[in-house]
């Protein structure tokens, strides 16, 4: 069994939840290093939001809110 498996398994129901804490964690990424690697990072979001069973799927920061 993979690691992805085993936290495929232990997020079911709290999906939601998951895809936040990765937008989450994505948009302190950029924060820290000034957007440097922005296009990395929503590529990596993209990918976890694909394992966490995503429907649709997310475009380069366009669903997110502005920041503050």
């Amino acid at each position: 069994m993979s690691i992805m498996d085993k936290l495929k398994g232990m997020l079911r129901g709290h999906e939601d939840q998951a895809r936040q804490g990765v937008e989450k964690a994505g948009d302190h990424v950029d924060k820290r290093t000034g957007g440097r690697y922005e296009k990395h990072v929503d590529t990596a979001q993209e990918r976890l939001d694909e394992q966490l069973g995503g429907e649709q799927p997310r475009g380069r920061g366009e669903d997110r809110p502005p920041e503050p």
